[in-house]
């Protein structure tokens, strides 16, 4: 693949289609649909109880590996259901930086970590082009159903890529397209091929799709230069 002298990868276009799914933008990226974006007003939905039955994020953070000291961010934190538990695995030297473009989530974080005497997250008000995060900080960045709803996915990845230590992990936590039995509606279902695809425009190694989720794939990529 032919390369400018920047050496950025050349952005595939969004293709705007007249004719779509009711829950995706009608903008389309390497052959799949955008999804419409969940809006704050969402929030308890990402804190019901049954999520743990649902999704086992227990077993996801257990996944990750995480360690005292690591800078994790949490890309699309929402209301900061995972931040909040990845904290723990950190702590007391690592931090985890709750990103999202919506201040009214944020502010729920901060309320959150007042409420529960939390020092170690961070909010950051991102954009929908750029997590705004420094060069080279992070160890691992994660977003959990979330990578499917970036409107701009290029240059928001780009800019997420820039953000990762080298040999540091990028992971993709999305609803399994590849099984029709996934109560969630298509637009919002990833197959591992098609993140494979888009991932395979930047400086990533692919590491491993676990299959730990009853409902999710956690795909995991390694920034290698």
């Amino acid at each position: 693949m032919q390369t400018p002298t920047n050496s950025q990868p050349k952005k595939p276009p969004y293709v705007r289609r007249a004719f779509h799914d009711p829950n995706g933008t009608g903008i389309f990226y390497q052959g799949r649909e955008i999804a419409l974006v969940m809006g704050h007003e969402g929030a308890d939905w990402l804190d019901r109880p049954e999520r743990e039955e649902e999704e086992a994020p227990t077993l996801l953070v257990k996944a990750l590996k995480l360690r005292p000291g690591m800078v994790v961010a949490d890309i699309g934190a929402g209301s900061g259901y995972l931040s909040f538990m990845m904290a723990k695995q950190v702590a007391p030297s690592g931090k985890v930086l709750a990103v999202d473009i919506q201040p009214e989530m944020l502010q729920i974080i901060e309320q959150k970590k007042k409420q529960n005497g939390i020092r170690n997250v961070e909010v950051v008000l991102g954009k929908t082009d750029n997590p705004m995060l420094p060069e080279k900080s992070c160890d691992l960045q994660i977003m959990v159903d979330v990578y499917h709803e970036f409107d701009k996915p290029y240059e928001m990845v780009t800019a997420m890529v820039k953000a990762m230590k080298i040999g540091g992990r990028l992971v993709f936590v999305e609803y399994r397209k590849e099984d029709p039995n996934v109560p969630i509606k298509e637009v919002h279902k990833m197959s591992a091929a098609q993140v494979k695809k888009e991932m395979g425009l930047f400086p990533l190694k692919f590491v491993e799709n676990s299959p730990l989720l009853p409902r999710q794939h956690i795909l995991i990529f390694e920034r290698v230069k």
